[in-house]
């Protein structure tokens, strides 16, 4: 706990210098300089504020201590001093817990827009339409919480669903709402082309990738092999008459991004650049990651599409997130992008295991 509160003071004297160093001329003349700081007591101000609403509650904690000693007053105000010691203390208590998140490691990408690649796996036609519903239930998400949506590539099937399906999500913390939807998504209901009525079992990998940005991952335009090919639609009817659909290769590792959405070739170029730049990204912090001896014990799920982490029973209406064991029925709202309950659980549960591996802090 006195580390705790050492972290504390030292976030507040930092917090109070830099609000000195952002009002001199020389940082406001420096942008970079300027932007920098100013992020910085944003992550900070909720810690501070945090901190002097504690002080508050231990000060009047005190007074009424200090009051209670006196063994002159009267009944009623006796009374009404102990509640208020009552009152502190609790509270005190509540915000000390507050506290101990804030202080927990930030997530760097948290803040970051993401790429979503959603892939079906087993199921054939069955896992190509829940894919549909998967982007669908994302979409209806995102314009919840105020993000917005750009397709980036879509390899669609004759019935209405997609093989593959690549989309951004733009918005402040959109990562950090996305981030625990990596893995497979399996589904059990009665797909649309069973005429005995049997319930089948399919799944859909979905992968979520934090948005690199162009100066923080550095390609080597030779490293990258540029192929065209005509954009294709539902059962290879060809959608244009150009070649216009882009796919690129990383050579030194093999892998393979395409985009054929627009009927622009610079555009798709320009998308796939993205998609490839936020894998290579992605893979480059999980390298980094993977030297902490730790890091996985600290997840709720390690992000590895071959993980299995939630299955959508329709004939049951339920919902389950086999990380933390929750279950929701609840189904149709779900699917209809009512995902706070599913995504703030599994948020508690990660700062639930990151408290216990801090320890008392």
């Amino acid at each position: 706990m006195a580390d705790m509160f050492e972290k504390l003071d030292d976030a507040k004297k930092r917090f109070d210098k830099i609000n000195e160093e952002v009002v001199k001329p020389e940082v406001i003349s420096d942008q970079n300089k300027y932007k920098e700081l100013m992020k910085e007591i944003k992550n900070l101000t909720p810690i501070v504020d945090c901190y002097k609403e504690y002080e508050k509650a231990k000060n009047e904690m005190q007074e009424a201590k200090e009051l209670l000693k006196d063994g002159g007053l009267d009944k009623d105000f006796k009374e009404m001093v102990k509640q208020q010691l009552e009152d502190s203390e609790v509270k005190m208590e509540e915000i000390s817990n507050e506290l101990k998140i804030l202080l927990l490691p930030k997530d760097p990408n948290d803040e970051r827009n993401v790429i979503i690649e959603i892939r079906g796996g087993a199921g054939g036609e069955e896992a190509a339409l829940f894919s549909g519903d998967l982007y669908r239930m994302y979409n209806m998400y995102a314009e919840k919480k105020g993000f917005k949506t750009e397709l980036l590539n879509a390899n669609e099937t004759g019935i209405g669903g997609f093989k593959e399906i690549s989309f951004e999500v733009k918005g402040h913390g959109a990562y950090s709402k996305f981030k625990f939807e990596s893995g497979v998504h399996r589904v059990q209901r009665v797909p649309e082309t069973e005429s005995q009525g049997r319930i089948h079992t399919s799944t859909v990998t979905v992968a979520v990738l934090p948005e690199a940005k162009e100066v923080e991952f550095d390609l080597n335009p030779s490293d990258i092999q540029v192929d065209t090919f005509r954009a294709s639609g539902a059962g290879g009817q060809h959608i244009n008459k150009t070649e216009s659909a882009i796919r690129l290769t990383y050579i030194p590792t093999g892998l393979v991004v395409e985009c054929q959405d627009e009927r622009s070739q610079f555009k798709n170029k320009e998308k796939a650049m993205k998609i490839l730049r936020s894998k290579l990204y992605q893979e480059a912090q999980r390298k980094a990651q993977a030297e902490i001896a730790n890091e996985r014990k600290m997840q709720v799920g390690t992000g590895d599409r071959s993980e299995r982490i939630r299955t959508y029973n329709f004939p049951q209406r339920r919902v389950t997130d086999h990380r933390i064991g929750l279950s929701l029925y609840s189904i149709e709202n779900i699917m209809n992008g009512d995902l706070d309950e599913i995504i703030d659980a599994l948020i508690l549960a990660d700062q639930a295991l990151k408290l216990s591996s801090e320890g008392s802090i």
